[in-house]
């Protein structure tokens, strides 16, 4: 979506809700929106960079709208992460609260640490130093917001939050570079390699 946003010059959020008539998929990017200060319009290649990701989990669940905030030098850092879901009836909000905030966390570490290497036909990676996961010290700042919707059916959450957190990181570093990584995790490496491809 953000490429497309891109190639029409408009901005990722507008972008997307110029594009949906879902009232409540409306709702869920609107309210993040409001949340992190949003703005259109960014400079490019800053070394900084905010991005958006939404999706409805599996198409028939939980709504879930993601804006992470990046600083990219050596290595890509999340410094804040701002979420709205709606889910429905929420029948547990201090339950659905810590699902959307440990998927957040998770889907960080997929997206920027976490890899599996192949080696001799067979699975290379054999411990945890060669299988890095995201550090407590690189946890960001969370923010999520539970959108009241008593009036609609309880919605599964399960990963709801993975698949959006990962889109916002992964459009908030093209933000911050100017250019797109497209395979994870978006780590120095790949982004040096990005880096030479272009130059």
């Amino acid at each position: 979506m953000d490429e497309l946003a891109h190639a029409s010059a408009a901005d990722p959020v507008e972008f997307r809700l110029r594009h949906l008539s879902d009232p409540r998929a409306r709702r869920v990017i609107e309210t993040v929106a409001r949340m992190s200060g949003w703005k259109p319009s960014p400079e490019l290649d800053t070394g900084r960079g905010s991005g958006i990701g939404f999706a409805p989990y599996k198409n028939t669940a939980a709504y879930v709208a993601v804006i992470a905030n990046v600083e990219v030098a050596e290595f890509v850092r999340v410094s804040r992460v701002y979420c709205a879901v709606d889910a429905g009836l929420v029948i547990n909000p201090d339950g659905l609260m810590n699902q959307i905030e440990g998927g957040i966390i998770q889907s960080l570490s997929w997206t920027l640490k976490e890899e599996v290497r192949l080696a001799d036909q067979s699975v290379g990676t054999r411990s945890w130093r060669e299988y890095p996961i995201l550090r407590f010290d690189e946890v960001p700042e969370l923010e999520v917001e539970l959108i009241e919707a008593p009036e609609y059916a309880p919605l599964g959450v399960g990963e709801a939050a993975h698949g959006p957190a990962a889109a916002a990181v992964a459009n908030a570093v093209t933000q911050a570079l100017d250019f797109r990584i497209r395979d994870l995790p978006i780590t120095r490496e790949r982004i040096i390699s990005a880096t030479a491809r272009i130059s």
